[in-house]
């Protein structure tokens, strides 16, 4: 049975870092785009980051470019998100998401209907 677990979400101070973390089980998620959504208080989903099976590719919301990386390590079965400069519009539960074709080459990535597997997500909060 497939499941995307997210860990590393916490609590962290403006300007500070956080790692995401999104392992997969019951699927070999080298096969598969991956990205990194988020949904803050009162808020829709968005797209964060995505990346494509080749680890090229990576897109970002303007909202993150230049401070978050996602990246990916297929002998653990993982994607990433690494986060740093962290300010408080980005607190927000985040989800990774895959799907077995590469919505990175696309103009859809932060479209959350283009992903078929979803995790539970993991809260991040950066106080005011």
């Amino acid at each position: 049975q497939w499941r995307l677990v997210e860990s590393g979400g916490g609590l962290v101070q403006p300007g500070g870092s956080l790692r995401l973390s999104c392992v997969a089980s019951g699927f070999t998620l080298p096969y598969y785009g991956v990205a990194w959504f988020r949904q803050g208080p009162g808020k829709e989903r968005e797209g964060v980051s995505c990346i494509s099976t080749g680890g090229d590719t990576p897109r970002y919301a303007d909202a993150v470019k230049g401070r978050f990386t996602i990246f990916r390590d297929d002998a653990k079965n993982a994607v990433y998100l690494q986060m740093s400069s962290l300010k408080p519009e980005d607190t927000a539960v985040y989800y990774c998401a895959a799907v077995d074709r590469d919505p990175a080459y696309g103009s859809n990535w932060h479209v959350p209907s283009e992903y078929d597997y979803w995790g539970q997500g993991t809260e991040v909060t950066v106080p005011s």
